[in-house]
């Protein structure tokens, strides 16, 4: 909790509660839920009993102690609200603000299996128009989309990926082992984003940075594609300037527990 005093002192002592019980490595007696809690213990036994009887607590009796736990009625109310959450226009307003800005379309990706799909994109006016439109299904490694999300999956996820390096068709592919890709995730991870340079095909590039949702996991990640020899110097640095700030940005409103509100 932060030092200003809460509007509604009963919900917040609601909520450090829940986020007491979701946090311990092991179940709380009622002593324990209060000191680690710094509530009163009468106060903290009556805000657990009331989530005992909405089902958002539990308890183990041993003996004459009682030891309490969360139950996945929050799970429950979490699935929902990801559920609602469409990433076609979570963060559709400052997507257009960048690519207005760039001068560049950006789209935001999510990984299926070992492909990146396009679910949005805020694409500029014109006679050129990139093949990037919502639904295009592409090869992971081949993408600065799938770089991104590739570089900051757990070991788990990612080690059946790297035997599915797909071969590219632009003049700038390379035949990478799965060390070498892996040399390359590491250096995403350091710099923030990934680049894609005629990989996929000639003449294309593409930068981008992920975000994360509310368990802190790798949700997807935006990017800004355009002609490789438009993004260099100068452009890049902004492009990727712009594309930190509205990862950050979606990561916040899904719920991302690492990422402050966006100064506006």
């Amino acid at each position: 909790m932060n030092g200003e005093r809460s509007p509604s002192p009963a919900a917040s002592r609601t909520l450090t509660i829940l986020e007491t019980l979701v946090s311990s490595e092991e179940d709380l007696t009622l002593t324990a839920l209060a000191q680690k809690a710094n509530i009163p213990l009468a106060t903290c036994a009556s805000i657990v009993y009331t989530l005992e009887q909405r089902e958002y607590a539990s308890r183990r009796i041993v003996g004459r102690s009682h030891f309490w736990r969360p139950t996945l009625r929050l799970y429950g109310l979490a699935t929902q609200l990801v559920r609602k959450v469409d990433l076609s226009s979570v963060a559709q307003r400052e997507m257009r603000d960048l690519a207005d800005l760039v001068g560049m379309p950006v789209h935001i990706g999510v990984l299926t299996g070992a492909s990146v799909v396009y679910v949005a994109k805020a694409e500029m006016p014109g006679f050129i128009q990139f093949d990037t439109y919502p639904g295009k299904v592409a090869p992971y490694n081949l993408t600065a989309l799938g770089k991104a999300i590739a570089a900051h999956l757990p070991e788990a996820e990612l080690t059946p990926l790297l035997s599915q390096l797909a071969p590219g068709h632009g003049p700038q592919a390379l035949a990478r082992t799965k060390k070498e890709f892996q040399e390359e995730l590491a250096g995403v991870r350091m710099h923030g984003y990934a680049l894609e340079d005629q990989e996929e095909q000639a003449d294309i590039g593409c930068v981008a940075t992920p975000f994360f949702d509310a368990s802190d996991h790798v949700a997807g990640a935006v990017g800004v594609t355009g002609f490789a020899k438009d993004l260099g110097g100068g452009k890049r640095e902004a492009v990727q300037a712009g594309l930190i700030e509205l990862a950050h940005t979606i990561s916040h409103r899904l719920g991302s527990p690492d990422t402050a509100a966006p100064v506006s």
